[in-house]
């Protein structure tokens, strides 16, 4: 009797250290929200700044934040306002001026990196050897751009054989869902540049390379709800880096340890692909990063930035693409033809079919990733061209929703037009070479902020972009595509709807983030015409 009283107390003491030891964590990361926002008391608030109330701002921000950016950016337009995360305060810059400032700034001043290495705790997420040198980003901006032309052909062989593996030709209409669908056909692609065959098509690589990604993102969710001191406890804990680079060792571990053999007895490595040229000791600071294990993590980082990406891209161009008048298809694959038929399947190809590209641009205008995009973190106090100081550790972002969809920026910006931006380049055929070049997919410019900004503007942008339009093209060339839910109100139609948008799947918003519709299926079948 004596026993079950003492092990009855030992449950509640336990139970109230813990429910005790949650209140003073939940009360210290209110705390040190309150005190960011008292340091940005001079910078007006979207919503309640209080230190109860601004945290019930941080939750509605959950569900809300897209309505809360677009407040915020349609009452403070041209300035600087903050807004409450579930986790902290940001501020989100809007205007023209103050995007050059961010773009002009340097990175003493606003960090990349460290919003980037705070957003998904990089340290607990993808390894503190990846912050010790990023050298595999100048691999990505230099080796693999200028190789584009020369792996084209890998690329579209690998292109071709995964929708046959995943979307059979059939003369009878083929279900897919479609983001799951595209995620595996964009990881094999990517990998087939970055590991090549006959990796890429391994499942278990393409499954965790998939799965790494939101398995990162969701702890680091986790993660930054704590405070600092807790930080390296939790993400100990939860990250997924030691069961992934384990599971990723086992594949790429003998591939690495012959290259690096070869390397050694001087021999030439002829495969073109990333692993390579992270080998290679011009671009390898001294050939220090050269583990198995430095070299995996280096690789499943790559494959995090581009695989899901290029998915949501592709997808939501699907979509865009099930919904289009047939003359809009029709015109697609005429210019993808006449374009093929002069140069053939090259990279030099993909540059000539502007009406595709401006289809593309057009699509990630519309939907783009989420509400916000451009995070920087001040190093040091950093003073805006308006006047407004921040303070050092401020995380600031810029409003792409708001920012796509704002007439200063594009004439009907809530009308999808297929060929904006073809357009565009069309009435300028008589000016300058820049101006043709700035209505490119790949071209960031004051108005389209899709991949960034300055410097730090997406460093695999011109890759994606090839990849992307080799992949539509593909699927225009070859298939009939339509919506499953529109094929089941009219089973008569495929890419005939006049009312361009109309039946999109809705896409699924978290926070500031934003998916395609996961359930969303679409009918694939052979092309009739």
């Amino acid at each position: 009797m004596e026993s079950s009283t003492n092990d009855h107390s030992y449950g509640l003491s336990y139970t109230t250290l813990i429910a005790t030891l949650a209140v003073c964590l939940a009360f210290s990361k209110m705390l040190g929200a309150w005190m960011t926002m008292y340091e940005l008391s001079k910078i007006p608030t979207i919503g309640p700044a209080g230190f109860l109330s601004s945290w019930f701002a941080g939750v509605k921000f959950v569900k809300n934040a897209r309505a809360l950016i677009q407040e915020g950016y349609d009452k403070f337009h041209g300035r600087p306002f903050k807004i409450r995360m579930p986790d902290q305060w940001i501020v989100v810059a809007t205007g023209t001026d103050l995007l050059n400032d961010i773009r002009k700034a340097g990175d003493d001043e606003l960090s990349f990196d460290e919003a980037t290495d705070d957003l998904i705790q990089a340290r607990y997420t993808v390894g503190p050897e990846l912050l010790k040198s990023r050298y595999h980003l100048n691999v990505v901006r230099g080796s693999l751009t200028r190789s584009i032309q020369s792996t084209f052909a890998e690329v579209r062989d690998e292109i071709q054989e995964a929708f046959q593996d995943e979307v059979p030709l059939s003369k009878e209409w083929t279900s897919v869902p479609a983001y799951d669908t595209i995620m595996r056909i964009v990881c094999r692609t990517t990998n087939r540049l970055f590991v090549g065959l006959p990796l890429c098509r391994e499942p278990d690589w393409i499954d965790l390379n998939i799965q790494f990604t939101i398995d990162v993102f969701k702890s680091a969710a986790i993660i930054n709800l704590f405070p600092e001191i807790l930080k390296p406890i939790i993400g100990n804990l939860l990250a997924p880096i030691r069961r992934s680079r384990a599971r990723a060792m086992k594949h790429l571990k003998p591939i690495i340890e012959d290259r690096l053999e070869r390397i050694q007895q001087g021999e030439e490595v002829m495969q073109n692909d990333v692993l390579t040229w992270l080998l290679d000791p011009s671009v390898n600071p001294g050939g220090e990063f050269r583990s198995v294990k430095d070299l995996t993590m280096r690789i499943l980082n790559l494959n995090m930035a581009a695989i899901h990406t290029t998915s949501m891209a592709f997808t939501n161009t699907i979509f865009y693409l099930c919904v289009q008048p047939s003359s809009v298809v029709a015109e697609l694959r005429k210019e993808i033809e006449d374009v093929i038929d002069e140069y053939g399947w090259s990279k030099l190809a993909m540059g000539q079919m502007r009406k595709l590209d401006s289809f593309m641009k057009e699509t990630v205008r519309m939907v783009g990733f989420g509400a916000t995009n451009i995070d920087r973190k001040t190093l040091k106090p950093f003073t805006f061209s308006d006047g407004t100081t921040l303070p050092t550790g401020t995380r600031i972002v810029v409003p792409q929703w708001a920012w796509h969809h704002d007439e200063r920026h594009f004439t009907k910006p809530d009308t999808f037009e297929p060929f904006r931006f073809s357009d565009m380049r069309s009435n300028n055929a008589n000016g300058s070479n820049f101006e043709s070049f700035k209505h490119q997919m790949a071209t960031p410019d004051e108005d389209y902020i899709f991949f960034g900004t300055g410097r730090h503007a997406c460093p695999g942008r011109f890759f994606a972009v090839n990849e992307l339009k080799t992949l539509c093209a593909h699927v225009l060339l070859n298939y009939d595509i339509c919506l499953e839910e529109k094929h089941k109100r009219d089973p008569g139609s495929v890419n005939a709807d006049p009312n361009v948008g109309n039946g999109l799947p809705e896409p699924v918003w978290f926070a500031s983030s934003m998916t395609p519709n996961p359930a969303a299926r679409v009918l694939f079948r052979r092309r009739k015409d």
